[in-house]
């Protein structure tokens, strides 16, 4: 039986367009040229922030999101943001009595506007207010802390095989892949992904069924 499921945030529950092209316009390049630069380090399996070193090699990212909130031109997060089965499927899994959390790698920033969306979840988290981040087996034992259900009852919902399912599944978590953003298009189909992934969802609306089974 289901219990908890905990959600990844970026390209899980929101659309990364408008981080991207805020980056672009900060560093004041094409945003089609860190969109391409994304999506090379996608097809390396390296971390996205290695597309912002690209342009700016030694850039230090943290120094960087002070400087932009600084500058009056921090994060923003609206309801445009969201994918748009985001809130039907976790107010359909409210209703089913499942313990929804929202758990990413997100600054402490993101998850203040995150609970400004007042979106139906029990929890909401992130990397930066925790101070442990994915894939570390620490963040996923805040994951488990947080869901407040046995691993086996638990399952953590991402599109990242290296961030999500890899380390949720040896976190003993029970697990979802999604096929959307670049990571889970590009590896929806992998061995590994497959193997490792307990559901394969292509729309967050497909878990209530997976609960109810």
């Amino acid at each position: 039986m289901i219990e908890t499921i905990v959600f990844d945030v970026g390209e899980t529950l929101v659309r990364d367009d408008r981080h991207w092209a805020s980056w672009a316009d900060w560093l004041g390049i094409p945003r089609h040229t860190v969109s391409a630069l994304v999506g090379a380090a996608t097809v390396q399996d390296r971390d996205d922030t290695d597309a912002l070193r690209l342009i700016r090699p030694g850039m230090d990212i943290a120094e960087a999101y002070r400087a932009r909130e600084a500058s009056g031109r921090g994060q923003h997060l609206d309801e445009s943001d969201l994918y748009p089965d985001v809130r039907p499927a976790l107010a359909g899994l409210r209703k089913l009595g499942v313990r929804v959390v929202l758990a990413g790698n997100q600054t402490a920033r993101a998850g203040e506007l995150l609970r400004g969306l007042d979106l139906p979840a029990d929890l909401v988290a992130t990397s930066g207010e925790w101070g442990v981040a994915k894939p570390s087996p620490e963040f996923f034992a805040r994951v488990t802390e947080a869901a407040e259900a046995a691993p086996d009852r638990t399952v953590y919902v991402g599109d990242h095989p290296a961030y999500d399912l890899f380390p949720a599944k040896e976190a003993g978590l029970r697990t979802a892949h999604l096929r959307r953003g670049p990571w889970g298009y590009l590896w929806a189909d992998d061995p590994a992904v497959v193997k490792a992934a307990d559901w394969r969802i292509d729309s967050l609306t497909q878990l209530a069924a997976i609960v109810a089974d």
